[in-house]
Order: structure tokens, then C-alpha cells, then sequence
């Protein structure tokens, strides 16, 4: 494969700011690509795309959005087709997670959270799809594996996660015929700072090397990103004893 199998394709990453989304848009920069970077936090972004450029010499995009507002993923997508002439890979990444109970939750909280996890994703995914069918382009979703196994502890965020997986393959049966290659990777635990609004995050319980890196998600996304003409459906990345105690 070249050096830059993403030569000049312009990608686009919801929650870049840290985590999974962070090493995706290094990982896909690494591969050539033309990246453009959304989350909320403008400060963390450009931080972001500041390492990204001095390391891979690739350009960027910052882009402030707030998925739950469809009005600002409709201008995210629309900044990023016309700052790069179009758009090649979505990357569905921003995300959600709490762990109470179903009887523990709020309305409030449970609001927020479908409003990130599942409209969040529809509205990017429906903004994106006539540029993606344009260019037959690569449409990601990160999912988990709380979207394909029962989830007692966290039965909401499972349910939004069940529900990215269920509207990914349907999309991909929609508009597969047109070109335009989707794929679901579903990490189970990762070593990021993803739930540390709720409590202790990924980062603080884990240690180096007992689960999945970002940087071995992002490279799943970037394999995913590279396959011209094919479809990789999807994913499962995990650690090697995640069955052991079966």
C-alpha cells in the first residue's frame, strides 16, 4: 500500500478533541488525508490540529459543533465541503456514555444523551451522505460492544449504541448500490478519559496495556477509511483475554 493510500481525501471527525476521535484524525493525517476536526471545546481542537500539522504536515480544519444541535452539524458539514471541495470519510464518533440504572436516570440526562449518541449521528450521517455518494466515500461509525452484548450497568447508553449499529447497516444497504462504503468498529473497553464527567474514566482504571488503546481503534477506522472499491462491514476490537472468564 502507498504511503498515503488518503492522498489528498478530505475526512471529517466528530469529537476529535481527545480519545479515539484525537488518534483517529492523527491516524487518518498519517495516511494523507485532509482532516478536519469538530467537538465543542475550540481550544482542545486546535491543540489538536496544531500536533497533527507538525507531525504529519497535514492540513486541517477546526470546526466547533455541538451534535445535538442540528443546525450546527449542518454548518460543520457544510464549512467542510466547501473549505476542502468536498468530502471523502465521516467519522462518527462523538459520544456519550452514563452507567446508572434505568430507574436512576433523569430525563434530563437521558435526554442528553440520546440527543448526542443517536441524533447527533443521524444528523451528521443525513448531511453527509449526498457529498459521500458524490465522491463514493467512506461512511464510519464508531459503535461498541455495548451495542452488540446486553449491558446491565449502562442499559441506556447500550440502547443508543444498539441503536448506531442497527442505523449503520441499514444505511449501508441504502446507499451501498451508490458507492459509498460503510462500516461499524466496535471497541469495548479503551483506555480514554470517556466517562470521567460521570466518574472515574477508562484512563484512571486502566493501566497501559490491560485494554484497547485509542491508537488501535484509530487504526481500525484508518484500515476501514483505505479500502477502495470494498466495504469493510464492520469491526470488533478487544482485548485478547476479553472471553477468558466465560
Amino acid at each position: 500500500m502507498a504511503d498515503d493510500p488518503l492522498g489528498g481525501q478530505a475526512a471529517l471527525v466528530t469529537g476529535a478533541s481527545s480519545g479515539i476521535g484525537e488518534a483517529t484524525a492523527h491516524a487518518l493525517a498519517r495516511d494523507g488525508a485532509r482532516v478536519a476536526l469538530a467537538a465543542r471545546r475550540e481550544k482542545a481542537l486546535n491543540d489538536v490540529a496544531k500536533k497533527i500539522e507538525s507531525e504529519w504536515g497535514a492540513e486541517t480544519l477546526v470546526v466547533p459543533t455541538n451534535v445535538r444541535d442540528e443546525d450546527s452539524v449542518t454548518e460543520m458539514v457544510e464549512t467542510t465541503v466547501s473549505e476542502f471541495g468536498g468530502l471523502d470519510c465521516l467519522v462518527n464518533n462523538a459520544g456519550l456514555a452514563r452507567g446508572e440504572s434505568v430507574e436512576k436516570m433523569g430525563t434530563g440526562q437521558y435526554r442528553t444523551m440520546m440527543e448526542t449518541n443517536v441524533d447527533g449521528v443521524f444528523f451528521a450521517t443525513r448531511e453527509a451522505i449526498p457529498h459521500l455518494r458524490e465522491s463514493e466515500g467512506h461512511l464510519i461509525f464508531v459503535g461498541s460492544f455495548a451495542g452488540q452484548y446486553p449491558r446491565p450497568f449502562n442499559p441506556i447508553y447500550a440502547a443508543s449504541k444498539w441503536w448506531v449499529r442497527g442505523f449503520a447497516h441499514s444505511v449501508e444497504g441504502n446507499v451501498g448500490p451508490d458507492g459509498v462504503a460503510v462500516t461499524v468498529v466496535n471497541p469495548s473497553e479503551v483506555r480514554t478519559e470517556f466517562g470521567s464527567a460521570y466518574g472515574e474514566s477508562f484512563h484512571e482504571r486502566f493501566e497501559e496495556g490491560e485494554v484497547t488503546e485509542p491508537e488501535e481503534v484509530a487504526d481500525a477506522i484508518a484500515f476501514a477509511a483505505t479500502r477502495d472499491g470494498s466495504t469493510v462491514s464492520e469491526l470488533d476490537i478487544y482485548r485478547r483475554d476479553k472471553f477468558g472468564g466465560f
